[in-house]
């Protein structure tokens, strides 16, 4: 697409070029001759205008320098080199100030016309372009620019529209309400969101009281909590902090009792039976199938420890019942699995160059020389030709022992021809023993055959965050691998023919059938071309893993047997790319180079003597460059790492 608008827009520069150089001559002109050397079009295309610009342009004009026509023309020429580096914009202001400088000349409008249509048309295909990639504040940008060009324009009302539909369909709502009022919801724990600090050792009881107190919050002790004693020393750290140490370093866990008040016990599966609270939740899952619906009641009983997860697959719910730290936990990793997988744009790019050259110099010198014996040759070339040669004599044209005029009127006819005569004789001797030397012919080559092929294939797939995808580029080829003939024709059955009659025709038909041979052949389709098949694997850093098998397969230009012979190339590996970068997957050059000598032996080897005789040389080039660019049109999972905190637990040494 882009190689069609560069010729198109060099042939539209070559057009305005043209109309630079009518209009400096139509400038060079006097005004009456201009209008009298004007063409019929653009008088009626004059008259076709309303009357309203009749009377514009039958006013009177203030007449234009001849500084302000060279400085229109300057900038008509300048524009028209932008044009063709496909700056439309810069090229479209100087027709503007070139049709303000010169209001007479018409092209100069039709060209700022011609320059602004192109702009809009740049500016939404670089819309297009940021709407792939998912930037859409540079997209409506782009069309802003374009409407404010050409505010009537169809295409560009058509972009904002489409713009704006995708702005409201990415405001999706949530796949099931997190937010969902709950009955009886259980009380909430309020500590002061004071920081503090603890150093002291006491056993295990009065250490948790104590870190308790220190946030207004009253700990009410198990049994199961013995007196041990134990170290404590942390600096500045907030309640959820400090109880986070304390459950590890004490080996309990809390439930809280009421705004003030919590229940602390040994960490054991028994207390937490018997003194944790459980929840209950219905979480509904609409649009699942009844193995996926399975497959979420097995991660709540096997992963987060669901007691009870009973899910109902006809109405596609699932009714959970855990702790509230459980029910949190698995409501977040619900969400995140729903919410989808990272989705990857690939943009494949294959350019192949290709590029053949032939050249055939030199001069190619006889390579054999004839000797004869003229009195010889000239009476076999009569005794052949006795008819041709009494009409001769007889219509006068030669006397009956003229015998070299009489052979000249036969070669000079083309009644007759040779070899020995064609090339050229050298005469020696005399008489009977009158000789001639005839060499062969002398070739001058002088041919140059050139081609150059550019070929340039763009293929797009849209993946799923690991998911396998094929990208096939070329064609099928029929390959016969083996065939099949029956020679059986008991299954024909003609009255008369197979059965009984005796006619001589039908039993030579019969005949006939027999022996012929019904052939089948067995094709197979091979796929030419390149195979690409590739995973794309998004990382936590924001760069994409392509793993990639790729499979290039041609015809080799030999057969064996019947069945041509293919040439493979396999290349297979993994890459890392960033997003939006373009990573060369492969390549390849091929180079073929060939030379023949063609003459004289002896002169041929000699330095200098050599490019006299006859050269044929021979190259190919071949190359091919794969390019692949992953975009990440959609990322819900964010990058990078969760923050950790690391706690150290052991008594300190001195």
């Amino acid at each position: 697409m882009s190689g069609l608008r560069i010729q198109r827009s060099t042939w539209l520069a070559a057009v305005l070029l043209a109309i630079a150089a009518g209009s400096a001559a139509q400038q060079a002109m006097p005004p009456a001759q201009s209008q009298a050397n004007a063409p019929a079009s653009t008088a009626a295309e004059q008259g076709a205008q309303p009357a309203v610009a009749q009377s514009q342009s039958s006013a009177p004009r203030k007449p234009v320098s001849g500084k302000d026509r060279r400085r229109a023309a300057k900038l008509f020429l300048e524009g028209s080199r932008l044009f063709d580096k496909e700056q439309f914009d810069e090229a479209m202001r100087n027709y503007e100030q070139a049709a303000a400088l010169d209001p007479e000349n018409a092209n100069y409008a039709m060209a700022a016309k011609l320059a602004r249509s192109h702009q809009v048309t740049a500016l939404i295909q670089a819309a297009a372009r940021a709407h792939t990639r998912g930037d859409s504040g540079a997209a409506l940008s782009a069309l802003e620019q374009a409407q404010q060009l050409d505010p009537k324009n169809v295409q560009v009302a058509e972009h904002l529209h489409g713009l704006s539909s995708d702005a409201a369909l990415a405001q999706t709502a949530p796949l099931y309400d997190e937010a969902a009022g709950a009955v009886g919801e259980g009380p909430a724990l309020e500590p002061t969101d004071t920081l503090q600090s603890f150093h002291f050792k006491a056993d295990r009881r009065q250490l948790i009281q104590k870190v308790f107190a220190a946030y207004g919050i009253q700990a009410m002790l198990d049994s199961s909590v013995p007196a041990v004693p134990l170290r404590f020393d942390l600096d500045d750290v907030t309640f959820q902090q400090a109880v986070r140490v304390l459950s590890m370093a004490t080996n309990s866990f809390w439930v809280t009792l009421d705004a003030h008040r919590v229940l602390v016990a040994t960490d054991t599966s028994i207390n937490r039976q018997q003194f944790e609270r459980m929840e209950m939740e219905t979480v509904y899952l609409s649009g699942l199938s009844a193995a996926e619906v399975t497959t979420v009641s097995n991660l709540a009983k096997n992963v987060f420890n669901a007691q009870q997860a009973v899910s109902a697959q006809s109405l596609g719910t699932m009714t959970i019942r855990a702790p509230s730290s459980s029910l949190n936990a698995f409501n977040a990793t619900l969400h995140d699995l729903l919410e989808g997988r990272n989705q990857v744009l690939l943009d494949v790019r294959m350019i192949q160059l290709a590029h053949t050259s032939e050249r055939n110099t030199g001069v190619q010198f006889p390579q054999q020389i004839t000797a004869f014996n003229v009195y010889a040759e000239e009476q076999s070339i009569l005794n052949a030709n006795q008819a041709l040669v009494q009409q001769i004599i007889s219509s006068g044209l030669a006397s009956p022992g003229d015998t070299l005029a009489i052979l000249g009127i036969l070669l000079a006819s083309g009644q007759v021809s040779s070899s020995i005569f064609s090339n050229g004789i050298a005469l020696f001797g005399g008489g009977l023993t009158l000789s001639g030397l005839s060499p062969g012919p002398t070739t001058l080559n002088l041919s140059l055959n050139s081609s150059a092929t550019r070929t340039l294939d763009q293929l797009q797939v849209r993946l799923t965050d690991g998911e396998e995808g094929t990208l096939r580029d070329g064609l099928r080829y029929p390959i016969m691998t083996s065939s099949y003939s029956g020679l059986n024709t008991s299954g024909i059955n003609i009255p008369g023919l197979t059965s009984a009659g005796t006619s001589s025709s039908l039993s030579s038909l019969l005949s006939s059938f027999a022996g012929a041979a019904t052939t089948i052949p067995q094709v197979d389709y091979q796929d030419l071309g390149m195979t690409l098949k590739t995973t794309p694997k998004v990382m936590r850093s924001g760069d994409v893993a392509l793993s990639f098998d790729l499979k290039i397969t041609a015809l080799a230009g030999t057969m064996l047997n019947g069945i041509p012979v293919l040439s493979n190339r396999n290349l297979t590996g993994v890459i890392t790319a960033k997003e939006g970068s373009g990573v060369v997957l492969v390549s390849e050059l091929d180079k073929q180079e060939s030379q023949a000598l063609s003459g004289m032996p002896g002169i041929t080897e000699i330095p200098g003597l050599n490019n006299l005789t006859g050269n044929d040389l021979q190259q190919n080039y071949a190359t091919l460059v794969i390019i692949m660019t992953p975009h990440v049109v959609r990322g819900p999972q964010l990058a990078g790492h969760s923050p950790m905190m690391r706690v150290e637990s052991g008594t300190p040494t001195k």
